[in-house]
This record gives C-alpha cells, structure tokens and sequence, in this order.
C-alpha cells in the first residue's frame, strides 16, 4: 500500500497560487516543475482536477497530488499581531 504524506501548510495572507505551495512544501525542486506538474494534470484542488497553474489557495482548500495530500489552514496571529 501507498503512503500518501500529509501535508499542512499554515496560510499567511489571502492566498497563495497553486504552483508557489507546490513548490513551497518541497514538492517541487523548482517553480517550473511544480508547473509543469499542475500542466500535465497531476493535481487536484478539492477533489477536482485543476490545471490553472496560479489558481489562488486559500485556508481550508486540499491540494492532492500522487503521494502527497496538502491541507491548507489559516495561519494563527503570532502574539502581539491583530487579528
């Protein structure tokens, strides 16, 4: 049987695009890896095939790619920051 890594990944910000969060969980050696793998339809963003290589992730979506599952959630204020 195949482990899957699971994956969170604390949100700072709005969003992030789906190739800069492949990239950013070490996914990807490089930017145009991660594209080419969300180009060559490997990945899926809440259980639907997506090929939009910027598609903007925000807190409470889940990436998944063979043998990766990516839970993306907001990122707590660190004390002292409004929020």
């Amino acid at each position: 049987m195949t482990r899957i890594q699971q994956i969170t990944f604390p949100l700072r910000g709005e969003f992030i695009t789906l190739d800069s969060l492949i990239k950013a969980c070490g996914l990807a050696n490089s930017g145009g890896q991660a594209k080419a793998m969300v180009a060559d339809g490997l990945v899926q963003v809440d259980g639907q095939d997506e090929l939009r290589k910027t598609a903007k992730i925000r807190a409470g979506q889940v990436v998944s790619m063979p043998g990766a599952r990516i839970r993306v959630e907001a990122d707590a204020p660190s004390e002292g920051e409004a929020g």
